[in-house]
Protein backbone atom coordinates (compact mmCIF):
# COMPACT_ATOMS: atom_id res chain seq x y z
CA UNK A 1 0.00 0.00 0.00
CA UNK A 2 3.03 2.28 0.35
CA UNK A 3 2.97 2.55 -3.45
CA UNK A 4 -0.29 4.56 -3.36
CA UNK A 5 1.21 7.62 -1.56
CA UNK A 6 4.12 7.47 -4.01
CA UNK A 7 1.76 7.58 -6.99
CA UNK A 8 -0.16 10.46 -5.44
CA UNK A 9 3.07 12.34 -4.75
CA UNK A 10 4.71 11.82 -8.13
CA UNK A 11 1.67 11.94 -10.47
CA UNK A 12 -1.25 13.75 -8.84
CA UNK A 13 0.56 16.34 -6.69
CA UNK A 14 2.44 17.89 -9.68
CA UNK A 15 -0.90 18.11 -11.47
CA UNK A 16 -2.58 19.75 -8.46
CA UNK A 17 0.28 22.23 -8.10
CA UNK A 18 -0.14 23.41 -11.69
CA UNK A 19 -3.93 23.58 -11.26
CA UNK A 20 -3.40 25.65 -8.12
CA UNK A 21 -0.96 28.01 -9.84
CA UNK A 22 -3.45 28.49 -12.67
CA UNK A 23 -6.26 29.22 -10.20
CA UNK A 24 -4.12 31.75 -8.26
CA UNK A 25 -3.03 33.50 -11.44
CA UNK A 26 -6.63 33.77 -12.60
CA UNK A 27 -7.76 35.20 -9.25
CA UNK A 28 -4.99 37.80 -9.36
CA UNK A 29 -4.90 38.82 -13.03
CA UNK A 30 -8.34 37.78 -14.37
CA UNK A 31 -7.07 36.56 -17.74
CA UNK A 32 -9.34 36.30 -20.73
CA UNK A 33 -9.44 32.53 -21.06
CA UNK A 34 -10.82 32.17 -24.57
CA UNK A 35 -7.54 33.20 -26.30
CA UNK A 36 -5.54 30.87 -24.03
CA UNK A 37 -7.96 28.02 -24.71
CA UNK A 38 -7.63 28.65 -28.46
CA UNK A 39 -3.85 28.59 -28.10
CA UNK A 40 -4.02 25.16 -26.44
CA UNK A 41 -6.60 23.78 -28.90
CA UNK A 42 -5.04 25.09 -32.10
CA UNK A 43 -1.33 24.96 -31.24
CA UNK A 44 -0.06 22.97 -28.25
CA UNK A 45 -2.52 20.04 -28.35
CA UNK A 46 -2.17 19.25 -32.08
CA UNK A 47 1.63 19.28 -31.70
CA UNK A 48 1.47 16.85 -28.77
CA UNK A 49 -0.96 14.56 -30.60
CA UNK A 50 1.09 14.56 -33.80
CA UNK A 51 4.42 13.92 -32.08
CA UNK A 52 3.20 11.06 -29.90
CA UNK A 53 1.35 9.27 -32.70
CA UNK A 54 4.18 9.81 -35.19
CA UNK A 55 6.80 8.37 -32.84
CA UNK A 56 4.71 5.52 -31.39
CA UNK A 57 4.85 1.94 -32.64
CA UNK A 58 1.28 0.58 -32.56
CA UNK A 59 0.56 -2.85 -34.04
CA UNK A 60 -2.37 -2.94 -36.49
CA UNK A 61 -3.88 -5.89 -34.62
CA UNK A 62 -3.74 -3.94 -31.37
CA UNK A 63 -5.37 -0.97 -33.11
CA UNK A 64 -8.34 -3.18 -33.99
CA UNK A 65 -8.54 -4.38 -30.40
CA UNK A 66 -8.45 -0.78 -29.18
CA UNK A 67 -11.23 0.21 -31.54
CA UNK A 68 -13.44 -2.65 -30.36
CA UNK A 69 -12.82 -1.73 -26.71
CA UNK A 70 -13.57 1.98 -27.26
CA UNK A 71 -16.82 1.24 -29.11
CA UNK A 72 -18.02 -1.14 -26.39
CA UNK A 73 -16.97 1.20 -23.59
CA UNK A 74 -18.77 4.20 -25.10
CA UNK A 75 -21.94 2.22 -25.79
CA UNK A 76 -22.11 0.74 -22.28
CA UNK A 77 -21.30 4.02 -20.52
CA UNK A 78 -23.86 5.99 -22.52
CA UNK A 79 -26.53 3.33 -21.87
CA UNK A 80 -25.70 3.48 -18.17
CA UNK A 81 -26.10 7.27 -18.20
CA UNK A 82 -29.44 7.00 -20.00
CA UNK A 83 -30.78 4.40 -17.55
CA UNK A 84 -29.54 6.30 -14.50
CA UNK A 85 -31.12 9.58 -15.62
CA UNK A 86 -34.46 7.81 -16.20
CA UNK A 87 -34.36 6.04 -12.84
CA UNK A 88 -33.77 9.40 -11.13
CA UNK A 89 -36.62 11.01 -13.06
CA UNK A 90 -34.42 13.75 -14.48
CA UNK A 91 -35.36 15.94 -17.40
CA UNK A 92 -34.13 18.90 -19.41
CA UNK A 93 -30.80 20.39 -18.41
CA UNK A 94 -30.35 18.12 -15.39
CA UNK A 95 -30.65 15.05 -17.60
CA UNK A 96 -28.14 16.49 -20.09
CA UNK A 97 -25.72 17.33 -17.28
CA UNK A 98 -25.80 13.79 -15.86
CA UNK A 99 -25.47 11.96 -19.18
CA UNK A 100 -22.70 14.19 -20.52
CA UNK A 101 -20.78 14.17 -17.25
CA UNK A 102 -20.65 10.36 -17.22
CA UNK A 103 -19.83 9.78 -20.88
CA UNK A 104 -17.47 12.70 -21.62
CA UNK A 105 -14.03 12.60 -20.00
CA UNK A 106 -11.34 15.25 -19.72
CA UNK A 107 -8.84 13.37 -21.87
CA UNK A 108 -7.06 16.54 -23.01
CA UNK A 109 -6.22 19.10 -20.33
CA UNK A 110 -6.19 16.44 -17.60
CA UNK A 111 -5.78 13.00 -19.13
CA UNK A 112 -2.89 13.58 -21.50
CA UNK A 113 -0.63 15.26 -18.90
CA UNK A 114 -1.34 12.44 -16.43
CA UNK A 115 -0.51 9.83 -19.08
CA UNK A 116 2.71 11.65 -19.97
CA UNK A 117 3.76 11.43 -16.32
CA UNK A 118 2.75 7.79 -15.83
CA UNK A 119 4.11 6.53 -19.16
CA UNK A 120 7.13 8.81 -19.52
CA UNK A 121 9.29 5.74 -20.24
CA UNK A 122 6.79 4.07 -22.58
CA UNK A 123 5.33 6.24 -25.38
CA UNK A 124 2.80 3.56 -26.35
CA UNK A 125 0.82 4.34 -23.20
CA UNK A 126 0.62 8.01 -24.20
CA UNK A 127 -0.37 7.09 -27.76
CA UNK A 128 -3.29 5.01 -26.46
CA UNK A 129 -4.45 8.00 -24.43
CA UNK A 130 -4.28 10.18 -27.56
CA UNK A 131 -6.56 7.76 -29.40
CA UNK A 132 -8.98 7.98 -26.46
CA UNK A 133 -8.72 11.78 -26.67
CA UNK A 134 -9.64 11.79 -30.37
CA UNK A 135 -12.63 9.50 -29.75
CA UNK A 136 -13.77 11.71 -26.87
CA UNK A 137 -13.65 14.78 -29.13
CA UNK A 138 -15.83 12.97 -31.66
CA UNK A 139 -18.26 11.96 -28.91
CA UNK A 140 -18.41 15.48 -27.46
CA UNK A 141 -19.51 17.15 -30.68
CA UNK A 142 -22.06 14.46 -31.55
CA UNK A 143 -23.60 12.78 -28.50
CA UNK A 144 -22.71 15.70 -26.21
CA UNK A 145 -24.44 18.25 -28.44
CA UNK A 146 -27.40 15.91 -28.93
CA UNK A 147 -27.95 15.77 -25.16
CA UNK A 148 -28.03 19.56 -25.05
CA UNK A 149 -30.84 19.47 -27.61
CA UNK A 150 -28.93 21.76 -29.94
CA UNK A 151 -31.57 22.23 -32.61
CA UNK A 152 -29.56 25.14 -34.02
CA UNK A 153 -27.01 22.72 -35.50
CA UNK A 154 -27.74 20.06 -38.08
CA UNK A 155 -25.76 16.81 -38.36
CA UNK A 156 -23.83 18.24 -41.31
CA UNK A 157 -22.91 21.36 -39.32
CA UNK A 158 -21.69 19.23 -36.40
CA UNK A 159 -19.56 17.14 -38.77
CA UNK A 160 -18.06 20.32 -40.20
CA UNK A 161 -17.14 21.43 -36.69
CA UNK A 162 -15.46 18.08 -36.09
CA UNK A 163 -13.44 18.32 -39.28
CA UNK A 164 -12.24 21.78 -38.27
CA UNK A 165 -10.69 20.47 -35.06
CA UNK A 166 -6.88 20.68 -35.39
CA UNK A 167 -6.45 17.51 -33.33
CA UNK A 168 -8.19 15.54 -36.11
CA UNK A 169 -5.82 16.98 -38.73
CA UNK A 170 -2.81 16.20 -36.53
CA UNK A 171 -3.93 12.59 -36.10
CA UNK A 172 -4.55 12.11 -39.83
CA UNK A 173 -1.20 13.69 -40.67
CA UNK A 174 0.71 11.50 -38.22
CA UNK A 175 -0.90 8.28 -39.46
CA UNK A 176 -0.39 9.29 -43.10
CA UNK A 177 3.32 9.95 -42.61
CA UNK A 178 3.76 6.67 -40.71
CA UNK A 179 1.94 4.76 -43.47
CA UNK A 180 4.14 6.36 -46.15
CA UNK A 181 7.29 5.90 -44.00
CA UNK A 182 8.03 9.58 -44.56
CA UNK A 183 10.47 11.49 -42.37
CA UNK A 184 9.58 14.93 -41.04
CA UNK A 185 12.42 17.42 -41.73
CA UNK A 186 14.35 18.37 -38.61
CA UNK A 187 13.62 22.09 -38.97
CA UNK A 188 9.91 21.25 -38.77
CA UNK A 189 10.20 18.62 -36.06
CA UNK A 190 12.08 20.92 -33.64
CA UNK A 191 9.23 23.46 -33.20
CA UNK A 192 6.71 20.58 -33.02
CA UNK A 193 8.74 19.02 -30.19
CA UNK A 194 8.98 22.34 -28.37
CA UNK A 195 5.23 22.96 -28.63
CA UNK A 196 4.45 19.39 -27.53
CA UNK A 197 6.76 19.80 -24.55
CA UNK A 198 4.83 22.85 -23.37
CA UNK A 199 1.38 21.31 -23.73
CA UNK A 200 1.07 19.65 -20.30
CA UNK A 201 1.94 22.75 -18.28
CA UNK A 202 -0.19 25.16 -20.35
CA UNK A 203 -3.17 22.78 -20.38
CA UNK A 204 -3.13 22.30 -16.61
CA UNK A 205 -2.67 26.01 -15.93
CA UNK A 206 -5.66 26.72 -18.18
CA UNK A 207 -7.77 24.10 -16.41
CA UNK A 208 -6.88 25.66 -13.06
CA UNK A 209 -7.90 29.09 -14.39
CA UNK A 210 -11.22 27.69 -15.57
CA UNK A 211 -11.93 25.98 -12.25
CA UNK A 212 -11.15 29.23 -10.41
CA UNK A 213 -14.10 30.89 -12.15
CA UNK A 214 -16.65 28.31 -10.99
CA UNK A 215 -18.84 29.37 -8.08
CA UNK A 216 -19.88 26.70 -5.58
CA UNK A 217 -23.57 27.03 -4.80
CA UNK A 218 -26.04 24.50 -3.36
CA UNK A 219 -25.00 20.86 -3.78
CA UNK A 220 -27.24 19.25 -6.40
CA UNK A 221 -27.92 15.50 -6.37
CA UNK A 222 -26.80 15.30 -10.02
CA UNK A 223 -23.27 16.18 -8.86
CA UNK A 224 -23.07 13.14 -6.58
CA UNK A 225 -24.51 10.72 -9.14
CA UNK A 226 -22.32 12.07 -11.94
CA UNK A 227 -19.20 11.71 -9.80
CA UNK A 228 -20.17 8.14 -8.94
CA UNK A 229 -20.82 7.29 -12.58
CA UNK A 230 -17.73 8.97 -14.02
CA UNK A 231 -15.14 8.14 -11.34
CA UNK A 232 -16.32 4.75 -10.04
CA UNK A 233 -18.67 3.03 -12.51
CA UNK A 234 -16.65 4.14 -15.55
CA UNK A 235 -13.40 2.45 -14.39
CA UNK A 236 -15.41 -0.60 -13.28
CA UNK A 237 -16.86 -1.02 -16.78
CA UNK A 238 -13.42 -0.50 -18.31
CA UNK A 239 -11.81 -3.15 -16.11
CA UNK A 240 -14.43 -5.76 -17.01
CA UNK A 241 -14.07 -5.02 -20.75
CA UNK A 242 -10.26 -5.12 -20.64
CA UNK A 243 -10.30 -8.52 -18.92
CA UNK A 244 -12.97 -9.93 -21.26
CA UNK A 245 -11.13 -8.77 -24.39
CA UNK A 246 -7.80 -10.09 -23.11
CA UNK A 247 -5.98 -6.77 -23.39
CA UNK A 248 -2.70 -6.82 -21.50
CA UNK A 249 0.40 -4.83 -20.58
CA UNK A 250 0.84 -1.10 -21.10
CA UNK A 251 -2.22 -0.80 -23.35
CA UNK A 252 -4.44 -2.31 -20.65
CA UNK A 253 -2.92 0.01 -18.05
CA UNK A 254 -3.43 3.07 -20.26
CA UNK A 255 -7.06 2.22 -21.08
CA UNK A 256 -7.91 1.52 -17.45
CA UNK A 257 -6.33 4.79 -16.30
CA UNK A 258 -8.03 6.73 -19.12
CA UNK A 259 -11.44 5.48 -17.96
CA UNK A 260 -10.98 7.19 -14.57
CA UNK A 261 -10.44 10.77 -15.73
CA UNK A 262 -12.94 13.40 -14.54
CA UNK A 263 -15.76 15.00 -16.49
CA UNK A 264 -14.68 16.98 -19.54
CA UNK A 265 -14.51 20.74 -19.18
CA UNK A 266 -16.17 20.89 -22.63
CA UNK A 267 -19.47 19.88 -20.99
CA UNK A 268 -19.50 23.16 -19.08
CA UNK A 269 -18.33 25.16 -22.11
CA UNK A 270 -21.08 23.78 -24.36
CA UNK A 271 -23.71 24.16 -21.63
CA UNK A 272 -22.78 27.83 -21.29
CA UNK A 273 -22.85 28.33 -25.04
CA UNK A 274 -26.36 26.85 -25.37
CA UNK A 275 -27.61 28.08 -21.96
CA UNK A 276 -28.49 24.61 -20.60
CA UNK A 277 -27.98 24.61 -16.81
CA UNK A 278 -24.49 26.15 -17.16
CA UNK A 279 -23.92 26.52 -13.38
CA UNK A 280 -24.79 22.87 -12.72
CA UNK A 281 -22.49 21.68 -15.52
CA UNK A 282 -19.68 23.86 -14.16
CA UNK A 283 -20.06 22.52 -10.61
CA UNK A 284 -20.08 18.94 -11.91
CA UNK A 285 -16.73 19.59 -13.61
CA UNK A 286 -15.28 21.18 -10.46
CA UNK A 287 -16.27 18.40 -8.05
CA UNK A 288 -15.35 15.67 -10.51
CA UNK A 289 -11.88 17.14 -11.01
CA UNK A 290 -11.24 17.54 -7.28
CA UNK A 291 -12.44 14.03 -6.39
CA UNK A 292 -10.45 12.49 -9.24
CA UNK A 293 -7.22 13.24 -7.41
CA UNK A 294 -8.18 10.35 -5.12
CA UNK A 295 -9.83 7.98 -7.59
CA UNK A 296 -7.21 8.38 -10.34
CA UNK A 297 -4.47 7.61 -7.81
CA UNK A 298 -6.23 4.37 -6.85
CA UNK A 299 -6.84 3.39 -10.49
CA UNK A 300 -3.18 3.99 -11.40
CA UNK A 301 -2.17 1.79 -8.47
CA UNK A 302 -4.62 -0.97 -9.46
CA UNK A 303 -3.50 -0.82 -13.11
CA UNK A 304 0.10 -1.46 -12.06
CA UNK A 305 -0.96 -4.35 -9.83
CA UNK A 306 -3.44 -6.06 -12.17
CA UNK A 307 -1.64 -5.59 -15.47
Amino acid sequence: MSYIPLIFLEVIVPLLILLGIGALLQKKFEFRLRPIANLVTYCFLPAAVFLNLYEAEIDIGLLGQLTLYLVLFIVIVTIFGELLSRSLGLGGGEEAALKNSISLMNSGNYGLPVSQLVFSANPVGVSVQILVLVVQNLLTFTYGLYNLRSSSKSLIEMMRELLRLPVIHAMIGAFALKFLHADVPRFIMIPIEQLAGGFAAIALLLLGMQLAQIEIRSFHRVIAWSALGRLVVGPGIALVLILLLGIEGVIAQSLFIASAFPTSRNTATLALEYDVEPELHAQVVLYSTLLSSITVTLVIYLSMQIF
